[in-house]
């Protein structure tokens, strides 16, 4: 007689593809459920190598067949995928080829973020509320277009970038050098062939997420990301300085109009389109006098949000993930932690443009309290040492009873941690704090 396998009597093997600070916190978090015996985390960072029942695999996220012949080697019953560009490229659509279960949307559906261009025009047809844009494959267009959307305006690689792709530029000049430079290719490659140029929207951003399952969708935690390089929300975009959940400015009223104007048509019009939505739904909106309007769409779950995100949440990753890809998301029920989470993040010198790599970490090897939690985002390990590998290297993450309180403990513990040229903001949550 054959004994059936069941999760509840074996734990299995879960791969997280990716090699961040998003990832870390998602290997960290699929570490404590009771259904994984163990974690893979292809390739991951210095972080990940020390997390318990996790373990680093020399696969680089972009190498999909590798990763397909990992799952398969290590048995993996489950994967969830981090960053854009494996989505972007077909990785669910692979393994789902194969019979094995991958949390993300198909490459098709991928196209709300691989495509600045491709989102915009979506949005415009399924009456979800956006600023004005235009799309431009060459100088003398995006002058054109540029000048009948008034300045200031926002400029756009249509395609991926890190998260580093948008410029909002304030006059003609700086306009035509920027378009110039994209369609070249020389700033963001393939990624800027083609430009979305946008209407600069004035108001409070806030992230978003959701857990979707194609018609339905289960809100996250509400979250708010700093995008900007410098203190006060100046300098150059990057892919997030810090964010902080939850964000006060997301009220129970906001969070209902998000969900029937933003989610709900965005999963309808999808499915409609041919390209039902499974995985993490990101909507980065601005919160206008007119009403919130969507900046972006990421398919997945934001970087460094999933950190205090993940922080905040007492429920079982790992078991939800499973209830929506099995067709039970009516059955998820989310706990969430009552404190604010804040992270902040630790850059290298020149980021977001050059930086230096391999500078030793030091202060990593205090003991944190278990209000604080060290996210590893460009780190990995050099002989005995961890030493910087990206422009984004740590997310510092703290717990506390008030935003304030939040930011106090992430900065405290920051600052016990360091390496040469390191850089972070010091008003992560400013806006929260002022609202009191």
């Amino acid at each position: 007689m054959s004994v059936r396998r069941t999760r509840k009597h074996i734990p299995m093997k879960v791969l997280i593809i990716g090699g961040g600070g998003r990832e870390h916190a998602l290997a960290w978090k699929a570490a404590q459920s009771p259904l994984v015996e163990e974690v893979l985390v292809a390739p991951g960072n210095a972080g990940t190598a020390s997390e318990p029942g996790v373990r680093n695999v020399n696969v680089a996220a972009e190498d999909l067949a590798g990763l397909l012949e990992l799952a398969r080697e290590q048995a993996v019953e489950l994967t969830i995928v981090g960053p854009e560009v494996p989505l972007a490229a077909g990785v669910v659509d692979l393994f789902s080829e194969h019979g094995l279960k991958c949390f993300g949307p198909t490459k098709d559906a991928a196209q709300l973020e691989s495509s600045k261009a491709f989102a915009k025009e979506f949005m415009a047809r399924h009456g979800i509320p956006t600023a004005a844009y235009a799309v431009a494959e060459s100088v003398e267009d995006g002058m054109r277009q540029a000048r009948a959307i008034g300045f200031p305006l926002v400029l756009k690689a249509d395609g991926l970038a890190a998260g580093k792709g948008v410029v909002i530029v304030e006059d003609e000049h700086q306009a035509e050098n920027v378009l110039t430079d994209m369609l070249s290719g020389h700033a963001f490659g393939e990624a800027g062939r083609q430009v979305v140029i946008e209407e600069f929207l004035v108001g409070e951003e806030a992230s978003f997420i959701v857990l979707a399952d194609g018609e339905q969708a289960v809100p996250l935690a509400s979250s708010q990301d700093h995008k900007r390089r410098d203190e006060g929300d100046l300098g150059p975009n990057t892919g997030g300085m810090g964010a902080y959940s939850p964000a006060p400015v997301v009220s129970a009223q906001l969070h209902e109009q998000l969900i029937n104007e933003v989610i709900a048509p965005a999963l309808r019009g999808m499915a409609r389109d041919g390209h039902r939505f499974t995985g993490f739904l990101y909507a980065g909106v601005m919160l206008t006098s007119s009403g919130p309007k969507v900046l972006e769409f990421n398919v997945r779950f934001g970087d460094p949000e999933t950190q205090p995100i993940l922080m905040r949440l007492n429920s079982d990753l790992i078991a939800v993930v499973l209830q929506v890809l099995d067709g039970r998301i009516d059955q998820v029920r989310l706990d969430w932690d009552p404190r604010t989470a804040l992270g902040i993040v630790v850059a290298a010198g020149g980021y977001p443009g050059q930086y230096a790599r391999g500078r030793p970490i030091s202060g990593l090897d205090l003991v944190a309290p278990g209000h604080v939690k060290v996210f590893h985002a460009g780190t990995r390990l050099a002989d005995a040492d961890i030493v910087t590998s990206g422009g984004r290297v740590l997310c510092v993450t703290a717990l506390g009873e008030t935003v304030a309180q939040a930011q106090a403990r992430a900065l405290e513990w920051t600052a016990r941690i360091g390496f040469e040229d390191a850089f972070y903001r010091r008003d992560i949550g400013h806006r929260a704090i002022r609202r009191g």
